[in-house]
């Protein structure tokens, strides 16, 4: 008896350790940061699902301007080119936490915004292509697009923006430094600026 007394002391204590352990983790915000950290996970993923449709519906859309607009060939190779850029681009998580490669990735999307923009742009001058129902169809998928590519960016900053007040303030930011929860980068006001204003989509009478 005093054997089994003694182990069913050691769990009970055991139980009780872990218990206040987890009472610990939990009041000094380890699982929030569990919640917050995984909610920009699946913000950031959102994020690169809309860029790749916009990326998708590139060589489609440059083949269909192609047909009609051959000779404006350097906007044609300038888009090929920013999509090339931003596709060979590798995606990581270690993206979330690296302030250099995440201003690369905008960089490169914000080139490709710009490239589309002018091609875009083209079709201005020739009636036919505007006219092409094809070339139509897909100046509709682009804009639907680029609006879901604008709510996944600003549901992405909103997630960063709550899992980095956790990160600064205390005494949440001591939980932080001891599991290395590091502040993340978020997009720039002037990338914000140019992806607001590009590519612009006009379906022309």
């Amino acid at each position: 008896m005093p054997i089994i007394a003694t182990h069913f002391t050691k769990w009970m204590r055991l139980l009780i350790t872990l218990g206040a352990l987890a009472g610990l983790l939990s009041g000094c915000g380890y699982n929030e940061f569990q919640n917050r950290d995984e909610a920009t996970k699946a913000a950031w993923g959102e994020v690169v699902n809309q860029y790749q449709r916009r990326a998708d519906l590139i060589p489609n859309l440059v083949n269909t301007v192609k047909g009609y607009a051959s000779h404006e060939r350097e906007t044609l190779e300038a888009v090929t080119r920013a999509r090339a850029a931003a596709t060979s681009f590798q995606i990581t998580p270690e993206v979330l936490n690296n302030p250099a490669a995440f201003q690369k990735f905008q960089q490169v999307q914000g080139e490709l915004s710009g490239a589309l923009s002018r091609l875009m742009a083209v079709s201005e001058k020739y009636p036919d292509l505007k006219a092409d129902t094809s070339f139509r169809d897909l100046q509709s998928q682009l804009e639907g697009t680029e609006n879901r590519i604008t709510v996944a960016r600003q549901r992405y900053i909103v997630a960063v923006q709550q899992y980095n007040v956790l990160a600064r303030s205390f005494p949440s930011n001591l939980t932080a430094m001891v599991f290395g929860y590091q502040v993340k980068p978020s997009f720039t006001v002037e990338n914000e600026k140019a992806i607001s204003t590009a590519p612009t989509v006009n379906f022309g009478k």
